[in-house]
């Protein structure tokens, strides 16, 4: 392995590499602290009122953030390191050696996509494996210490269960799993057979049934109808529903693992409630957000390895305004995904695509 990197790495390779890799690591630490010095500030209050202890803070709630904001920086973190230290190779006349000893441009990029492949197997890592389980331990903890204010439950929710039967919950009170107003309808063909209208349904989480109370039900045999009345009475049965379904939190499907992800957006298929686009955005993002670190790392070294005047400071100052800009776009694809007409895995592709593009243009005008 030894002889391997030293066929192929050099001595200016892994300088380079060092103070990637250090720069990034710094920086991403730097920033992590001041988030988390920020976000304890903010919810210093909620901690205080609910009496969290310090192990709950540390191992539940931040054991989730952190690696949640850690990954959703890297790219950008990386970016900003990128253009740094190269801005400033450049400002101390290191890069003009190295390409005037015959070094194409492209050699010089190897250490950098080194690094950024070393960033992008973390990060796909991350998000496939890791990050759906810390952000649990982050969700739950904020779902039951209030941090949300908000009404969670969604009214007026159409659901389909099977190929033959649908349910309406005219609103949900999420604290007692008590849904009100309920019909259920189930369908021959496109014929309707049977449609069971209730006061209220209740889960019950120890026996995993639903409890309808006060239900009627009508039978349709063609042109008969035949009504059964239970007014005053209440039966258990079992529903491919659970309470979650009728409940919205922020996040909730980055929480989710992988293969539970790909179950639900199955499910959401055949029932479809509105959520399967943000599905899909959030199973496709999990692949294509890690290839970020290849594409601005590529437009970080082109915009800042020609030495200007001024030092670091322009370089430095075009990085910042790209990363506002990636994380615009970044943003405006999701809406246009969930709540538009845009494919999701087109919208995921997006940023990463039009970036990509500016990368290869600022490629050809990088110094050679």
């Amino acid at each position: 392995m030894k002889a391997i990197l030293g066929r192929y790495l050099k001595t200016i390779d892994w300088y380079i590499i060092k103070k990637y890799m250090g720069t990034f690591v710094f920086t991403l630490g730097i920033f992590v602290v001041i988030t988390v010095v920020f976000d304890i500030s903010e919810h210093l209050d909620n901690f205080l009122k609910n009496h969290s202890t310090l192990e709950e803070i540390a191992f539940k709630y931040y054991a989730g953030f952190i690696p949640f904001y850690m990954n959703l920086l890297s790219p950008l973190i990386n970016f900003l390191a990128v253009i740094y230290f190269t801005a400033k190779m450049a400002n101390q006349t290191e890069i003009v050696p190295i390409l005037s000893s015959k070094a194409s441009f492209n050699r010089f990029l190897r250490p950098y996509f080194l690094c950024a492949t070393l960033i992008f197997v973390v990060s796909l890592f991350a998000n496939i494996y890791l990050i759906p389980y810390t952000n649990k331990l982050k969700i739950t903890f904020e779902n039951s210490h209030s941090f949300n204010s908000d009404d969670v439950a969604k009214t007026e929710v159409h659901i389909q269960l099977d190929k033959r039967t649908f349910v309406y919950v005219q609103s949900f009170e999420a604290s007692s799993h008590t849904g009100f107003q309920f019909i259920m309808e189930k369908f021959d063909g496109d014929k309707l057979r049977e449609k069971l209208y209730a006061n209220s349904i209740t889960f019950d989480s120890l026996k995993k049934v639903w409890t309808i109370k006060s239900y009627t039900i009508k039978y349709v045999n063609g042109l008969r109808e035949k009504w059964v009345d239970s007014t005053n009475k209440q039966k258990d049965t079992v529903l491919d529903m659970r309470p979650t379904d009728f409940v919205v939190y922020d996040n909730v499907y980055t929480a989710m693992s992988t293969r539970d992800l790909n179950k639900n957006i199955i499910k959401e298929e055949i029932r479809g409630t509105g959520a399967l686009k943000e599905m899909l955005y959030e199973k496709y993002r999990r692949f294509v957000y890690p290839l970020s670190s290849y594409v601005l790392t590529l437009i970080g070294v082109s915009i800042s390895s020609r030495k200007v005047r001024g030092g670091i400071g322009l370089p430095l100052g075009i990085g910042i305004f790209l990363c506002f800009t990636y994380i615009v776009v970044d943003r405006f694809a999701l809406v246009f995904a969930v709540k538009g007409s845009l494919s999701p895995l087109i919208a995921v592709c997006l940023p990463n695509g039009l970036f990509g593009i500016v990368g290869l243009y600022l490629l050809s005008k990088a110094p050679k």
